[in-house]
């Protein structure tokens, strides 16, 4: 696993005494897009939350870039940190905030950049993500759904990170406004050579997008590998969703 960004070993989780994520052992390799599927209740977002040092584990340990983020002291966790992007699923914009001052928050919280730099650099990561000049100053209440996912990954890929976390990243969009995120996403993916971890229940994103599919059920780990493999293992989970509408459409 010396091509490991992210590795989870035995990892279990427990929320209130239930069990939610057990022995949980993954590996997200450099360059990939790992897709984590399951229905609801399954662990997923548990799981996504303990990768990102929001829920610590019961028991196991989760290595980022080769380093125990819930052993490391804080100064260690904040480089770590500083290496990955979060794309939470709805943006989890802050509504008081602008475009531009929601997408320059992580830059100045780093005290790194006069104004002058901060501008540029915003202005940039927003047309990274097709987002026009003239929606800087707006408000999240004044964009649409697609824009305030574009704003959101403009926020996520602000510090330049190596690593990316998307929950439900298509989730709440129409077809067409899915579509051209995925291929966003996929453009990022290769002109900026991120590593990405997507959890998601459209079977769209998952065959555009990624590379390996990780399905929970049970609280456990049932199968991780290619989409083309995934698809033929005889599981009750697997078999309804790929066999299910539900499946090829974005979650509510």
């Amino acid at each position: 696993m010396t091509d490991a960004v992210v590795v989870a070993e035995q990892v279990c989780t427990r929320i209130d005494g239930r069990v939610i994520n057990r022995d949980i052992d993954l590996s997200v390799r450099r360059g990939e897009i790992l897709a984590l599927i399951g229905g609801s209740g399954a662990g997923k977002t548990t799981l996504l939350r303990t990768l990102i040092g929001l829920r610590r584990p019961n028991a196991g340990r989760v290595r980022i870039f080769g380093r125990d983020l819930y052993r490391a002291d804080a100064a260690t966790q904040r480089v770590i940190r500083q290496r990955w992007g979060v794309l939470f699923q709805g943006g989890a914009l802050f509504s008081a905030l602008s475009v531009f001052e929601n997408v320059a928050l992580p830059l100045r919280e780093t005290r790194l950049l006069d104004d002058a730099s901060i501008t540029d650099v915003v202005m940039l990561k927003l047309a990274q993500v097709g987002l026009d000049p003239k929606d800087a100053p707006k408000l999240p209440a004044q964009l649409s759904g697609g824009m305030v996912k574009r704003a959101a990954l403009a926020r996520s890929l602000v510090l330049d990170p190596e690593l990316l976390f998307l929950d439900e990243p298509t989730s709440g969009l129409d077809p067409l406004s899915a579509a051209a995120f995925q291929s966003l996403l996929t453009s990022l993916r290769q002109d900026l050579r991120l590593t990405v971890v997507m959890v998601t229940h459209d079977l769209d994103t998952l065959t555009v997008l990624s590379d390996r599919v990780a399905a929970l059920a049970e609280q456990r780990l049932v199968a991780i590998g290619p989409l083309s493999e995934i698809r033929e293992i005889d599981h009750p989970f697997l078999r309804e969703y790929f066999s299910s509408e539900r499946g090829r459409q974005p979650s509510p």
